[in-house]
């Protein structure tokens, strides 16, 4: 070493350069290793003669290689930084327990270490595994440098070991999170949908400055202004469950397709969603109606969030659809089994008194009824059973089905009564509804000789101040009368026949 005198104002002493070094080893605030690599070099150069090129691959295949060349690593000196951070109490309890120290993961880092010193660089760095001899693990940024003037030896190569284990341990707990996030937001059975709000605001703000305060009345006006939102909709990413909810293949598919999801009736929805957005209300749930790839609906529960931090531009935003599809198909049904009787597919008598009622408020005039009676159920009934009786009640249903449209409804009221009402029909109306029918009868009843359809009708029009219950009694009066002269006419027919 040279004879170099250095000047430590501070202490007010003088020491030479070898003196200076070795405090300035000792001292360090990082854990400092001196270290002979001469018989990681010798090994090298045995491998190289043997044909060696590809160190990476070389050891890649025989990690016991590595723990080779570890061995033939001689520790000359560590300072008291090191003992202090692998909790060794001298030197010969440390070099005595290197085996503890580096080991597991140690192997696989070590690899690009020897791989820098086998291409011919003097420094190296990296992170890597190892332990106290407490057991305690450490993560550990290593960097290695051959002390100038035994580049031709490596018998003098000096490591730091600076221990990141709260650094590392920091940065695993943010991938795990990460890791998190990602498996909650792709595995959750809710289409969730990550999306950019961004124009939409500036739209909604754009529109505030130019003074207006009514959004809706607004939007009344400018029906377009919903449209021209929609497509300022920027999707960011979705999970595989919107995927599979939209039977799209995959998320190019979705993006490439977005107008055939958001359309037709989605417009309204989307209207509701903007006032809840003018209003300020960032978080807000609604259902609206969707459409998936393959055309179906897709009725959902729809959750809007603007995430924290972002609610100065709506840059991100996370919708939540829940699919409610098969719940608006059961409340149908069940509104539809509450307005209609299941044989016929006609209206039920609830229907058909709430009709009523809403006609005898309204100034909806004149109105017309038919009250229709099926002859010989109940005989169908008694000699061949009720199925015989059902097929002649789903045939009357059909027939009033085929016939009747809004503002007219059909509906059985009865046992074997049917009921036509019809808003705004005079009596001219009302006239050619029966004939309609009655020849519909016919042609049914061609199909069906054997057992033909045969109805009593009574008709009638409401008059200047009657009420609709009155009106339609007369029409129950003439299908009653109408009745009578059926079954008059058939005990005649009868008695005809027994006379002959």
């Amino acid at each position: 070493m040279f004879g170099i005198l250095i000047l430590l104002p501070a202490q007010g002493i003088m020491m030479n350069a070898q003196e200076f070094s070795s405090t300035v080893f000792d001292l360090a605030p990082v854990a400092m290793w001196l270290e002979d690599f001469s018989g990681v070099k010798a090994q090298f150069e045995l491998w190289k003669s043997e044909g060696v090129t590809d160190l990476r691959c070389f050891l890649a295949a025989d990690l016991q290689r590595v723990a080779a060349c570890s061995q033939k690593i001689r520790v000359l000196a560590v300072n008291a930084k090191t003992l202090e951070l692998f909790e060794a109490q001298s030197f010969d309890t440390l070099v005595g327990g290197l085996c503890n120290i580096f080991r597991g993961e140690m192997l696989q880092s070590h690899v690009n270490e020897l791989a820098a010193l086998w291409d011919g660089q003097t420094e190296f760095s990296g992170t890597a595994i190892n332990y106290t001899l407490g057991g305690r693990r450490l993560d550990i940024q290593l960097r290695g440098v051959i002390l100038p003037g035994h580049e031709a030896s490596w018998d003098r190569l000096l490591l730091t070991t600076e221990d990141v284990t709260a650094r590392e341990e920091a940065r695993r707990q943010e991938e795990r999170q990460r890791r998190y996030a990602e498996g909650m937001f792709e595995h959750s059975p809710v289409s969730l949908w990550v999306e950019d709000f961004s124009r939409i605001k500036i739209l909604l703000d754009g529109i505030r400055q130019r003074g207006i305060v009514d959004f809706q009345v607004f939007l009344d006006v400018h029906p377009e202004f919903v449209q021209q939102c929609m497509s300022e909709i920027s999707v960011l990413d979705v999970n595989q469950a919107t995927l599979d909810l939209f039977c799209a293949p995959d998320r190019q598919t979705l993006h490439q397709r977005i107008g055939e999801v958001f359309r037709d009736d989605m417009e309204k929805h989307f209207r509701g969603q903007l006032l809840e957005l003018w209003n300020e209300r960032l978080f807000h749930q609604r259902e609206v109606l969707n459409y998936a790839l393959d055309g179906s609906e897709r009725h959902v529960l729809l959750q809007f969030s603007v995430f924290p931090g972002y609610e100065h531009d709506w840059s991100l935003v996370q919708v939540a659809l829940t699919d409610i599809t098969a719940r608006k198909k059961a409340e149908a049904y069940l509104e539809y089994l509450g307005k209609h009787d299941v044989l016929t597919r006609l209206y039920n008598r609830a229907f058909y008194m709430d009709e009523i009622n809403r006609l005898e408020r309204k100034s909806l005039r004149p109105v017309s009824a038919i009250i229709i009676d099926l002859n010989g159920l109940k005989e169908a009934n008694d000699e061949s059973g009720h199925d015989a009786g059902d097929s002649l009640l789903r045939r009357m249903g059909e027939v009033l089905n085929s016939v009747v449209s809004q503002p007219n409804h059909a509906a059985r009221i009865g046992g074997d009564e049917f009921a036509v009402l019809m808003p705004r029909a005079d009596e001219i109306a009302a006239a050619a509804m029966v004939d309609t029918i009655n020849e519909l009868l016919k042609i049914n009843n061609q199909f069906y000789s054997s057992s033909p359809l045969s109805v009593a009708i009574g008709v009638a029009t409401s008059q200047q101040g009657e009420t609709i219950e009155a009106m339609v009694k007369r029409a129950d009066l003439g299908m009653y009368e109408h009745k009578k002269a059926h079954y008059a006419a058939s005990v005649g027919a009868l008695h005809a026949r027994h006379r002959v």
